[in-house]
């Protein structure tokens, strides 16, 4: 579960080729590259992170390999 700290997601393969995400001031996702914090983040409304995390379950953003 998200909260204001900075995760990144348990299944990372620990290259540093992940992403963070955290709960924004205003309960919608912030998401940044863990290997360039520093090049800022993208932010999200609660409604739009669930659509996301709903396709993303349902394979919808699968990589064809």
């Amino acid at each position: 579960m998200l909260d204001h700290q900075w995760k990144k997601s348990s299944y990372s393969d620990g290259g540093g080729n992940c992403l963070e995400a955290r709960l924004t001031e205003t309960d919608g996702v912030e998401v940044r590259n863990s290997k360039a914090p520093e090049l800022g983040s993208v932010k999200f409304t609660a409604s739009e992170w669930d659509a996301f995390i709903a396709g993303a379950k349902d394979g919808q953003f699968e990589i064809p390999r």
